[in-house]
């Protein structure tokens, strides 16, 4: 059995957090021949989100680490991937957009091609998927579009969360974005090494709205713009 470190930023997500984790508990992990670690990082919330998640670490498979001060997903998913101590680490976000019976999906071609990493497309739409804003659907295919035009991958969704990636391949990645920038940050570091193995499997998506309390905004389509063409083009960074 290999162990697979489920990474999930939270910050004020008393409403679903629990919901998450009973998921994820539900996932069939051994049917791949994994075993989940799942590990909360706590982005300093100000709600009853805290007290949630030490109840839930209770559990043997759950570890929560608090960050001092809030910093952002980015900072978050960096100390996660540091603390991680699987074999190949997933993100998960704790809002319920993205349902983790679809990790089975995304192990697939790990057990069946030993794939160094895997995206979850929510634009292949051979899935169920919740039909939300055009503009939303359009600031990522054209976020998505110019990242492929800089690395020279083939994505159809470069934003979405669940990316799948080998640890070792992880530890040789050194991230500095705080906020949604990690994305295609990590990305465009990935794609300089031209020896990984490669896959994007078809997701289910049930997006939320800003009234439901999703936090990316304008400003973080622009820094995506700057990230996609600082990481891509200035190797050094």
């Amino acid at each position: 059995m290999q162990t697979l470190s489920i990474i999930i930023p939270v910050y004020n997500e008393e409403r679903t957090v629990e919901d998450l984790y009973r998921q994820l508990i539900q996932v069939d992990f051994a049917s791949k021949q994994f075993v989940p670690e799942i590990l909360f990082i706590n982005d300093c919330s100000t709600d009853g989100t805290r007290p949630i998640l030490d109840r839930l670490e209770r559990d043997e498979h759950v570890r929560v680490l608090h960050q001092e001060r809030n910093q952002g997903k980015g900072a978050a998913l960096r100390r996660g991937f540091t603390e991680a101590k699987g074999s190949y680490i997933v993100v998960q976000d704790a809002d319920l957009e993205y349902d983790p019976q679809d990790f089975l999906a995304l192990l697939d071609p790990v057990v069946n091609h030993e794939a160094d990493v895997v995206y979850g497309s929510r634009f292949t739409w051979s899935r169920e998927r919740k039909i939300l804003n055009y503009w939303h659907y359009l600031g990522n295919a054209f976020l998505t579009r110019l990242s492929n035009l800089f690395s020279g991958w083939n994505l159809t969704d470069m934003e979405t969360c669940y990316k799948l990636i080998r640890k070792k391949i992880l530890d040789q990645v050194h991230l500095k974005e705080n906020r949604f920038g990690i994305e295609p940050e990590l990305t465009a570091k990935l794609a300089r090494n031209k020896q990984l193995r490669v896959y994007e499997v078809p997701i289910s998506y049930l997006g939320r709205g800003y009234d439901e309390g999703k936090k990316i905004g304008v400003r973080d389509g622009f820094r995506a713009i700057y990230c996609i063409v600082k990481y891509n083009l200035f190797k050094g960074t």
